[in-house]
């Protein structure tokens, strides 16, 4: 079983480390210097990198690390991201340090996102949920579409309660802020903004999630709901006939807030 941790880079980044022995896997490394200092001071050998999507915060610290390491790459195939080295697709299953784990397609955020699940990485089953999915929130919608974000969100909505979600940004102060504007009677709302205040207060972490919390407390994975139905049609001020209409006025909503 792995043992995951933050490194925390840049402004919000995180970059998830996975610990077997004396072995890491990272996820998303942006800035190899926080990376390397990490791995040097708990003497770990980085046997692979974890890509989700091209952004360069997610893919800064690729070829030092490589260069260093020689590590295997992992992530969206397509020749766009430099430094991969085992290309991945939708569904496609891989093994790293013996532990399966699978690649979702969830364009939205980006059009070559990957999102990955394993139930054998851990004693309950993980996420890497990349800028697709964040606590309380979704990535901005910079290449692909609404209905696109809609079911690439849906594709989590289905998983275990359990599934520990570890996505890319510390955001879930701010998102919380307008998930309770969009459902202001939402008690696991208010109870999560309480907890969550305190663990910054501390400059402690808020993630990992879990899916049967964000579905309780995330409005793009309550698009479902009639309470944000109302909401989102309150703010466009036009009736919304489809789940994936709804996420795009609370997506507009929230860009805007």
């Amino acid at each position: 079983m792995f043992e995951i941790f933050p490194i925390r880079a840049l402004s919000d980044n995180y970059v998830w480390t996975l610990v077997q022995g004396k072995e890491a896997i990272v996820v998303d490394p942006g800035d190899a210097a926080p990376v390397t200092k990490t791995l040097n001071e708990l003497k770990l050998d980085l046997k692979s990198i974890i890509i989700t999507h091209h952004h360069f915060d997610h893919t800064g610290g690729i070829q030092s690390l490589k260069d260093k390491y020689k590590c295997e790459v992992y992530g969206p195939g397509g020749g766009h991201i430099q430094g991969i080295s085992s290309p991945l697709s939708d569904n496609e299953e891989f093994e790293i340090l013996g532990k399966k784990f699978i690649a979702l397609a969830t364009p939205g955020h980006t059009l070559d996102q990957l999102a990955y699940y394993s139930e054998e990485a851990c004693s309950e089953p993980i996420l890497f949920s990349g800028d697709t999915l964040f606590s309380a929130g979704c990535g901005r919608i910079f290449e692909g579409t609404p209905l696109q974000m809609y079911e690439s969100i849906s594709r989590f909505s289905v998983l275990p309660d359990n599934t520990k979600v570890y996505c890319g940004h510390e955001y879930t102060q701010s998102n919380l802020a307008f998930a309770i504007t969009v459902e202001p009677d939402n008690q696991f709302i208010k109870d999560k903004i309480k907890e969550v205040n305190t663990l910054r207060e501390q400059n402690r972490e808020t993630l990992p999630s879990d899916i049967g919390s964000e579905l309780k407390i995330n409005p793009f994975m309550r698009c479902e709901e009639q309470t944000v139905i109302d909401a989102a049609t309150n703010y466009l001020g036009s009736e919304l006939k489809k789940p994936y209409e709804v996420l795009s006025a609370i997506r507009d909503w929230k860009d805007n807030f």
